[in-house]
C-alpha cells in the first residue's frame, strides 16, 4: 500500500512553487482531489496505480534532499555572517581596549571607567549571546551533515570556531589588562591629586607663616630701641630662630612631595616646581636675613648696656620718692572728719612733723634730677637714639618736679585747715559741755521725780485723798520745770547744727531725756488716774480705808521688784495669805484660774493693784447682778416675759428708758406683740454675759 502519510511529508519538505504535476507544490485542496481521483482509478487499473506510486516517491525524496540542502546552505551562510560579525567587532574593540593613553585628571579616567562598564554591562552580554549561539549553530550544522552523509563544514579561512576562540580570547585579556590598567592609573591619579593637594596645603600653611617675615627681619626697629627692648628683641628673636628652625622640615617635605609629583609625572608638574623653588629660595633669604639681625641685635646691645645701669638706679630712686610725693598729695587733701579737740591736736601735730621731713626730701629729688641728666649726657655724647622714656619707669623729671611743686602748694592749704578744725572742734566743745551742764540737771531731777511718783504709789501714808492730793502738787511741779527741758532742747538743736553726735561730758541724750520726760508725765497721770478709781471703787463697793490699806499692804509685800504689778505666783501667794484656797491640788488650781481670767481677763500674765482691788470688792461686798436686774425689769413689766417702750417710758427717767429702747433687740418668743422688747438679753449683757 501507498503510504500517504509519508508522501503527505514529503511534500510539506517539497519546492513550494506553485506548479502542477508530480512533486508540485499544490494546495491541500488539489491535494484532496487528486486522491478521490486516485482511489477512483486504483478500483479500476492497480497497474497503473502503482506505478504512479513510485513515481510519488521520487518525487517525495528529491524533494527531501533538497530541503536539507537548502537549510544547511542557509546554516552555513548564518554562520559565516555571524563569525564575519563577531570576528569585526572583536577586531574593532581590541584596539580600543588596548588604548593605553593616560588621562591628566582622575575625572577623565573615571569617564573611561564608566565607559569600560557600560561596554561590559550594554555591549558585551549581546557579543557573548553571539559567540555562544554561533558555536550551537555550528554543531547543530555538523550533526546535520553528519546524519544525511554530507561532508563536514569547513568555515572560510578565519572563521572557524578555534579561530573565533582565540579572537575571544584576546579580546578578554585585553578586556582585562585595560580594567587593571584602568584602576592602575585611577589609583595612581588619585595619588597624584593627594600628593598635590598635600603639596598645595603645606605650601599655603608655609607661605603664610612666611608672610611678613622678611620686612620684619629686614626691619630696623633697633635702632631707636632701649636696652630692655633690645633684650625683648633678642628673646623674640631667638624664639623666631626656633620657630624658623622648627620650619625647616616642612619645606623638606614640601620639596619631596614635589620630587614625588615628578617621579609620578604630575600633569601640572611646571606650576609645582615652580611654586617649590619659590619657596626654596625664599627659605635660604630668610636665613640670611634672620643671621644679620641676630648681628645686629647683639651690637644695639653692648651699646645700652651703659645707659640702662643709669635708668636703673634712677628708677629705683625715682619710683619710692614718687611715691612717697603721692602719698603726701595724698594726705595732704585728705577729707579728715574728727569729733574732738584731741582728734585734732593729733593732726595738727604728724602735719608738723611731715614738714620738718620736707628739707631731705628736696635732697633726694636733686639727686635723681642728677641721675637723669648722666645718662642724657652719656647718649648725646654717643649718639645714641634714646626712645626718650626710661624703660624701668614712667616717673619723668617733669612729673617729679610737677608733684614737688604741688606738695610745696598743699602744705599751706593743709595749715589753713587745720587750723580752721582746731577753731570748729574748741567751739563744739564748748557746746558739748553747755548741753552736759544742763542733762546732768534734768536728768537727775526727772528720775528723783519718777521714784518719788513710785514711792507715792506704794506707801499707804494718810487716805486716798491724802494720795491723792499729794500726786497733783507733784503733777504742777512737773510742768512748772517744762522750761528748763525747752532750755536743753536749745542747747541739743545747736549740737545738731553742729553735727556733733557724741559727749563724753553726760550718759544723758536728748532722746534718753524726751522718754524720761514722756514716761514721767505718763506715769503721773496714770498714778492720779489710778488713786481716783481706787477712790470711786472703795465709795461703790463700801470698802473702808482699813480695808483699801490692808489691800494695799497685801500688794506690796508680794510685788517684790515694786513693779506696780504681780505675776501669776506672786498673786496666787498673795491669794493665799488672804485665806484663799488656791493651794496646788486639782480644786485650787481650777479655783486659782477661775480667779485669773477675771483679774487677767487679756491673758497678759500680770495682776495690777486696781484689778486686784476689783477682785477683793466683788468678794467682800454684795453687788447687783443680772438676775437682780432682770427681776427689776419683770417687776416694772407686770410680770410678763418682755416689756413695751411705753412701760419704760412710764417707769424710768426719759434719758435711762431712752437708753434702753434703743439697745433692748426686739422680743423673739411665741408670747410677743408688737413693739415687745427683751429685757432679759439686755440685763445679762450689763454684765457682760451676752452682747448688747
Amino acid at each position: 500500500m501507498v503510504d500517504y502519510h509519508a508522501a503527505n511529508q514529503s511534500y510539506q519538505y517539497g519546492p513550494s512553487s506553485g506548479g502542477n504535476g508530480a512533486g508540485g507544490g499544490g494546495s491541500m485542496g488539489d491535494y484532496m482531489a487528486q486522491e478521490d481521483d486516485w482511489d477512483r482509478d486504483l478500483l479500476l487499473d492497480p497497474a497503473w496505480e502503482k506505478q504512479q506510486r513510485k513515481a510519488e516517491t521520487a518525487a517525495n525524496r528529491i524533494c527531501k534532499v533538497l530541503a536539507v540542502n537548502q537549510e544547511n546552505e542557509h546554516l552555513m551562510e548564518d554562520y559565516e555572517r555571524l563569525a564575519s560579525d563577531l570576528l569585526e567587532w572583536i577586531r574593532r574593540t581590541i584596539p580600543w581596549l588596548e588604548d593605553r593613553v593616560p588621562q591628566k585628571t582622575i575625572q577623565e579616567m573615571q569617564q573611561k571607567l564608566e565607559d569600560f562598564r557600560d561596554y561590559r554591562r550594554v555591549h558585551k552580554p549581546p557579543k557573548v549571546q553571539e559567540k555562544c549561539q554561533l558555536e550551537i549553530n555550528f554543531n547543530t550544522l555538523q550533526t546535520k551533515l553528519r546524519l544525511s552523509n554530507r561532508p563536514a563544514f569547513m568555515p572560510s579561512e578565519g572563521r572557524m570556531v578555534s579561530d573565533i576562540n582565540n579572537c575571544w580570547q584576546h579580546l578578554e585579556q585585553a578586556e582585562k589588562g585595560y580594567e587593571e590598567w584602568l584602576l592602575n592609573e585611577i589609583r595612581r591619579l588619585e595619588r597624584l591629586d593627594h600628593l598635590a593637594e598635600k603639596f598645595r596645603q603645606k605650601a599655603s600653611i608655609h607661605e603664610a607663616w612666611t608672610d611678613g617675615k622678611e620686612a620684619m627681619l629686614k626691619h630696623r626697629d633697633y635702632e631707636t630701641a632701649t636696652l630692655s627692648d633690645i633684650k625683648a628683641l633678642i628673646r623674640k628673636h631667638e624664639a623666631f630662630e626656633s620657630d624658623l628652625a622648627a620650619h625647616q622640615d616642612r619645606v623638606e617635605q614640601i620639596a619631596a612631595i614635589a620630587q614625588e609629583l615628578n617621579e609620578l609625572d604630575y600633569y601640572d608638574s611646571h606650576n609645582v616646581n615652580t611654586r617649590c623653588q619659590k619657596i626654596c629660595d625664599q627659605w635660604d633669604a630668610l636665613g640670611s636675613l634672620t643671621h644679620s639681625r641676630r648681628e645686629a641685635l647683639e651690637k644695639t646691645e653692648k651699646q645700652l648696656e651703659t645707659i640702662d645701669q643709669l635708668h636703673l638706679e634712677y628708677a629705683k630712686r625715682a619710683a619710692p620718692f614718687n611715691n612717697w610725693m603721692e602719698s603726701a598729695m595724698e594726705d595732704l587733701q585728705d577729707m579728715f572728719i574728727v569729733h574732738t579737740i584731741e582728734e585734732i591736736e593729733g593732726l595738727i601735730s604728724a602735719h608738723d612733723q611731715f614738714k620738718s621731713t620736707l628739707p631731705d626730701a628736696d635732697r633726694e629729688r636733686e639727686a635723681i634730677l642728677a641721675i637723669h641728666k648722666e645718662a642724657q649726657r652719656i647718649a648725646e655724647s654717643n649718639h645714641i637714639k634714646l626712645s626718650g622714656s626710661n624703660p624701668y619707669t614712667t616717673v619723668t623729671p617733669q612729673i617729679i618736679n610737677s608733684k614737688w611743686e604741688k606738695v610745696q602748694q598743699l602744705v599751706p592749704k593743709r595749715d589753713h585747715a587745720l587750723l580752721d578744725e582746731q577753731s570748729k572742734q574748741q567751739s563744739n566743745e564748748h557746746l558739748r559741755r553747755q548741753f552736759a551742764s544742763q542733762a546732768n540737771i534734768v536728768g537727775p531731777w526727772i528720775q528723783t521725780k519718777m521714784e518719788e511718783i513710785g514711792r507715792i504709789s506704794i506707801e499707804m501714808n494718810g487716805t486716798l485723798e491724802d494720795q491723792l492730793s499729794h500726786l497733783k502738787q507733784y503733777e504742777r511741779s512737773i510742768v512748772d520745770y517744762k522750761p528748763n527741758l525747752d532750755l536743753l532742747e536749745q542747747q541739743h538743736q545747736l549740737i545738731q547744727e553742729a553735727l556733733i553726735f557724741d559727749n563724753k561730758h553726760t550718759n544723758y541724750t536728748m532722746e534718753h531725756i524726751r522718754v524720761g520726760w514722756e514716761q514721767l508725765l505718763t506715769t503721773i497721770a496714770r498714778t492720779i488716774n489710778e488713786v481716783e478709781n481706787q477712790i470711786l471703787t472703795r465709795d461703790a463697793k463700801g470698802i473702808s480705808q482699813e480695808q483699801m490699806q490692808e489691800f494695799r499692804a497685801s500688794f506690796n509685800h508680794f510685788d517684790k521688784d515694786h513693779g506696780g504689778a504681780l505675776g501669776p505666783e506672786e498673786f496666787k501667794a498673795c491669794l493665799i495669805s488672804l485665806g484663799y484656797d488656791v493651794e496646788n491640788d486639782r480644786q485650787g488650781d481650777a479655783e486659782f484660774n477661775r480667779i485669773m481670767s477675771v483679774v487677767d481677763p487679756n491673758h497678759s500674765g500680770l495682776v495690777t493693784f486696781q484689778a486686784f482691788i476689783d477682785f477683793m470688792s466683788r468678794e467682800t461686798t454684795d453687788t447687783d447682778t443680772a438676775d437682780q436686774v432682770i427681776a427689776s425689769f419683770k417687776v416694772l413689766a407686770g410680770d410678763k416675759n418682755f416689756i413695751t417702750a411705753e412701760e419704760l417710758r412710764r417707769e424710768l427717767p426719759p434719758d435711762q428708758a431712752e437708753y434702753c429702747i434703743a439697745r433692748m433687740a426686739p422680743y423673739q418668743g411665741s408670747d410677743a406683740v408688737p413693739g415687745a422688747l427683751d429685757y432679759k438679753s439686755f440685763s445679762t449683757a450689763l454684765y457682760g454675759e451676752s452682747d448688747l
